[in-house]
C-alpha cells in the first residue's frame, strides 16, 4: 500500500462517518450507557492533539465513543485524523477494516502523515500506547501506559499544540486480558504459522471475552456490555516550544512524565468517583 500522504487523507469520507453515526449511538447510549464530561476543554475551533490511552482489545470501545462524541458534537466536517499502529496498514488480516478505518479519518502513525494532516488543518487523536496499552493485563487496568513513545511530545512541541488527555474507565472491563504470550510466539510467526494475525504487534494476549471465551491472539472481540465514562480533561502546556525544544532530549523526557503522571492523576480522581 502506498504511503502518499495526501492520498491518505483524501480517504476520509464523511458520508460513511454520517452512516455510523446511528450505530454509535444505540451503542453510546444502550450498549455502553456512556457517561462523559469536559468536553469544554477543547475549543470550538482550532487545531489541538488529543493524547489517550485506550482500553479493549481490537473493538477499542472508548475510542470508537470518544469518535463519536466528537462528532456528534462538532460535526463530521471538523477535521480530525487519528494516528493508527503500522499493524493496521501492513498485511492486515482484514482488508476490509482497512478500509473503513481511513474513512472515518485513521491515517499510518508516522511523522510525514502527522504533519501533512496538521497542514491540512486538522486536529489529531493519537494513543502512543498503541497494542502494548491496548492489551495490557487486567491487573494494570488503572494505569495509564503510554509504552514510553515520545513522538506526539516533539510534535506539540515542534508545532505549538496544546495536549488534550482523553481517559476512560469501564473499557478494560469489556475484555479480561490475562497475560502476554508474545516472548513464546514469535518462532512461529518466522515458521509462517501465525499469519491471520496482522504483523508488528508487540503483544499476543491471552483474554477472556466474547465470543471466544478463553482466547489466544490478537483477535477481534465483541466488548461485554460494561458502562464507560469518558473525560476529556484540562489541556496540557509546556513552558517551552519550538524545534529546539522538541530536539532536546531531556526536555522532551520531562515533558512526556509531565503528561504521564497529569494523566495519572486524572484518572485516579475519575476511578474515586462513584
Amino acid at each position: 500500500m502506498t504511503l502518499d500522504s495526501n492520498w491518505f487523507l483524501q480517504q476520509r469520507d464523511p458520508s460513511v462517518i454520517k452512516s455510523f453515526m446511528p450505530v454509535w449511538e444505540w451503542l453510546y447510549r444502550y450498549y455502553f450507557r456512556v457517561k462523559t464530561d469536559g468536553w469544554h476543554h477543547i475549543p470550538s475551533q482550532g487545531q489541538v492533539l488529543l493524547v489517550g490511552s485506550h482500553n479493549g482489545g481490537l473493538a477499542i470501545p472508548d475510542m470508537s465513543m470518544m469518535m463519536y462524541d466528537w462528532f456528534r458534537r462538532f460535526g463530521t466536517d471538523r477535521l480530525i485524523y487519528g494516528l493508527s499502529h503500522r499493524s493496521v496498514w501492513t498485511n492486515h488480516p482484514y482488508p476490509f477494516f482497512t478500509k473503513l478505518a481511513m474513512q472515518v479519518g485513521a491515517i499510518p502513525a508516522t511523522p510525514r502523515m502527522a504533519f501533512a494532516a496538521l497542514k491540512k488543518g486538522s486536529s489529531l487523536l493519537v494513543y502512543p500506547g498503541g497494542a502494548k496499552d491496548l492489551f495490557r493485563p487486567y491487573t494494570q487496568r488503572h494505569q495509564i501506559h503510554l509504552a514510553g513513545q515520545k513522538g506526539f511530545i516533539k510534535l506539540a512541541l515542534q508545532q505549538e499544540l496544546p495536549i488534550i488527555p482523553l481517559i476512560s474507565k469501564g473499557a478494560h472491563d469489556t475484555l479480561i486480558i490475562l497475560g502476554d504470550l508474545s516472548e513464546w510466539i514469535e518462532p512461529f510467526r518466522t515458521w509462517g504459522l501465525l499469519g491471520m494475525f496482522p504483523e508488528g504487534l508487540e503483544v499476543f494476549p491471552v483474554y477472556f471475552g466474547l465470543p471466544w471465551g478463553l482466547a489466544i491472539g490478537p483477535l477481534p472481540n465483541i466488548p461485554f456490555p460494561v458502562q464507560i465514562h469518558t473525560r476529556v480533561c484540562s489541556p496540557i502546556t509546556f513552558s517551552r516550544y519550538g524545534k529546539e525544544a522538541a530536539q532536546d532530549r531531556a526536555y522532551v523526557e520531562s515533558c512526556y512524565w509531565q503528561v504521564v503522571n497529569t494523566m495519572q492523576a486524572e484518572l485516579d480522581q475519575l476511578l474515586a468517583e462513584p
